[in-house]
């Protein structure tokens, strides 16, 4: 009955699926977040872009050239922006979980002290928290220390050329709506068949983005439409404006 009231108090409620595999789906959930919102910014970003530039001018090469710019400047910039982050991160980690090795090296007394206060502060009697503490520092101490004390899995520290990556292609994917759109279709729709793609894309991924994080889809969706809409009238405006004045 303790070894089970202990298991229950270091795993996190039941959710259906597997613990050994809840941190891992945790971090795909994240990754996948983080891909909706880098392919929402390159809709968003070369959308205005085109959409811009096309009130300026009918030309299709000089709308190929600002779209193909938009989108390789954006998916570098993102690629470059999410390596240096994730590797601020994952030095951070590394830092961290180096000097956890040490501290369980040179005082493991101390250590498991520490670890016990842990799991007393969560509500735990000092008896069974002394017993978790000690059953998951037999069992992996470093994982039960990094777990408890800084919230980090050994196992998933960040990587920042899959970052990088990851970011550079989802922006390219989103990038993609707009200028095709623009592209392929007959100049006198080609604005308005660019706005239909690019909002309806926006309605996709707001939504998509709410439901991985929990909020409403439909206020997440028409925020980032909105937001969408108001970026390509703008520039459109703005591209029109320069456009008669040249």
């Amino acid at each position: 009955m303790t070894d089970d009231l202990a298991r229950a108090a270091t795993e996190p409620p039941h959710t259906g699926e597997p613990a050994l595999h809840r941190g891992s789906l945790a971090s795909r959930l994240n990754w996948l977040r983080a891909g909706v919102l880098g392919a929402n910014d390159g809709i968003v970003s070369v959308a205005g872009l085109v959409v811009g530039v096309a009130g300026a001018t009918t030309d299709r090469t000089a709308l190929l050239t600002a779209g193909v710019a938009g989108l390789v400047a954006g998916a570098l910039s993102m690629a470059a922006g999410e390596y240096v982050s994730v590797s601020t991160q994952r030095d951070t980690q590394q830092a961290l979980l180096a000097a956890e090795r040490r501290e369980l090296a040179e005082m493991p007394e101390e250590e498991l002290a520490e670890l016990t206060a842990i799991y007393v502060d969560k509500g735990l009697s000092r008896a069974l928290a002394e017993q978790v503490a000690l059953e998951l520092t037999a069992h992996d101490p470093l994982r039960a220390h990094a777990d408890a004390e800084l919230g980090i899995d050994p196992d998933e520290v960040a990587g920042p050329w899959t970052a990088a990556g990851t970011s550079a292609a989802a922006f390219t994917l989103g990038a993609l709506v707009p200028l095709l759109a623009i592209l392929l279709t007959p100049v006198a729709v080609r604005v308005a068949a660019c706005f239909v793609a690019v909002l309806v894309a926006l309605a996709i991924t707001g939504g998509v983005s709410a439901q991985l994080g929990g909020a409403g889809r439909r206020r997440a969706g028409l925020r980032t439409v909105l937001g969408g809409a108001l970026a390509m009238a703008v520039t459109y405006g703005i591209g029109s404006l320069v456009g008669r004045s040249v």
